[in-house]
């Protein structure tokens, strides 16, 4: 893999950006994290502080930033609704403003720039799967407007730059990702299930529990994003990423209580705003691009998604650092 040796890493210290670093060290990079730590944590990067192809600096994306790279990953960015809607304002700076300035930065180096986009750029989807040329169906003005809309305009100015000034860009939707190192408080689906059930509370599921989603093991994300990155200039995306396989969240619920051995009960509570009924990625260009699919099946990344939490609950040290 023809990965770059200066690599610049955006939201490096989060769930993704963490397991991302491991991989690009280990093809023998030298990675800059950049982390201004709103969802990151230091715990998710303990483990490379020593490591001589580490370096971390404390960073806000929406301020410019002048550094030396061969490449860049562009992650940073609250990706759940509870840390996202903290400060919607906020959140569309960093996906608006911290794109302007990181194209910017590949501009001036004329570097490779890769741009973690999302599915939630489709909104609450007419058609099911949803393939790369569907325009989406989102509300401009909704409380997940700063996410969906700050990510779709970050779209915009990746492929003006591309069209504008040539610049060489990868734009990748990602679809549902789970894994060791997610926030046991971030309000996502799997890590609030697998909290609750191992703390014995009630599972919440919003809404009937009808609507369904499709979760990618961060490993197989990973495995992907390289891919992606390692591509022709030619093949700019957008492209999704994700597991294709559909579950309801009701399904989810159960499975985790029975993977856990929880006896926590399963209690119904309104649908949020714009919640999104279906999610389920075609990845049928992801496949022909990068000769790539999903194989970690759902049971058992959530067996060492479960492992991970049941450790960090626990105090275990060890928890910290698993992948």
């Amino acid at each position: 893999m023809s990965i770059s040796k200066q690599i610049l890493v955006t939201g490096g210290a989060g769930f993704i950006g963490s397991h991302l670093i491991d991989r690009l060290i280990a093809t023998g990079a030298d990675v800059l994290c950049l982390d201004n730590f709103y969802t990151g944590t230091k715990p998710n990067i303990y483990h490379l502080m020593d490591n001589v192809h580490f370096e971390l600096i404390r960073h806000d994306v929406t301020f410019p930033l002048y550094v030396e790279v061969d490449s860049i990953f562009n992650l940073a960015c609250p990706a759940s609704p509870i840390h996202y809607q903290r400060d919607p304002v906020q959140t569309t700076k960093t996906s608006v403003h911290g794109a302007i300035n990181m194209l910017g930065l590949a501009k001036r180096l004329k570097c490779r720039i890769f741009q973690a986009s999302t599915s939630e750029v489709y909104g609450d989807p007419k058609i099911n799967p949803q393939t790369e040329d569907y325009w989406g169906n989102v509300n401009p003005i909704g409380p997940r407007s700063c996410y969906d809309e700050g990510k779709r305009c970050a779209e915009t100015l990746f492929f003006d730059y591309h069209r504008q000034a040539g610049l060489d860009i990868k734009v990748a939707r990602i679809f549902n990702t789970y894994g060791p190192r997610m926030h046991p408080n971030d309000g996502r689906v799997v890590s609030n299930f697998i909290v609750q059930a191992l703390k014995g509370e009630p599972i919440t599921v919003f809404g009937d529990g009808s609507q369904t989603r499709s979760f990618c093991y961060v490993s197989d994300l990973v495995e992907a994003i390289l891919r992606f990155m390692d591509t022709p200039k030619e093949c700019p995306g957008p492209m999704n990423l994700g597991n294709p396989v559909e579950i309801t969240i009701s399904e989810l619920a159960e499975r985790i209580v029975e993977m856990t051995g929880a006896r926590s009960q399963i209690v119904r509570r309104p649908l949020p705003q714009d919640d999104p009924v279906q999610r389920r990625p075609d990845i049928s260009q992801a496949k022909a691009e990068l000769d790539w699919q999903p194989a970690v099946p759902l049971e058992e990344g959530l067996s060492k998604t479960i492992a991970y939490f049941d450790e960090l609950l626990s105090g275990t040290p060890a928890a910290k650092f698993s992948d």
